[in-house]
């Protein structure tokens, strides 16, 4: 399997789970929970900013938060609405600034999951 398949792999199994479980929170939220999930995904929705940078700030603000989850799920958005390696770089970048050496962990695994879908290969300074 070439990594781009075990990322894609991955990547599947990340958002079935996900699903899985909010479908489960869903059973058994209760009105103000429901209403945060619809702002959670509402938010990200096009209006005076793209949605590509909401999904770029929302990449950032995960990093800094240090959510895996939330990084991946970000970070496939941002791939998706076309983000390019460069800008990836550079918001991870951002996330370094803010969030401090303590980020460093979960930068290598966001480059981690971005080397296997690019051919690419990522500069360091």
């Amino acid at each position: 399997m070439n990594l781009h398949k075990h990322f894609m792999a991955k990547l599947a199994n990340f958002k079935q789970e996900r699903t899985r479980l909010n479908d489960i929170m869903a059973k058994h939220a209760n009105v103000e929970m429901k209403k945060f999930i619809h702002l959670d995904s509402s938010v990200y929705e096009s209006g005076h900013l793209p949605s590509k940078t909401k999904e770029m700030m929302g990449l950032v603000a995960s990093l800094v938060l240090r959510c895996d989850d939330c990084i991946l799920y970000h970070l496939d958005k941002c791939l998706n609405l076309g983000v390019t390696t460069e800008e990836i770089q550079e918001i991870l970048t951002i996330g370094l600034i803010v969030g401090g050496s303590i980020t460093i962990p979960h930068i290598r695994r966001a480059m981690d999951a971005l080397d296997e879908v690019t051919t690419t290969d990522l500069k360091t300074s």
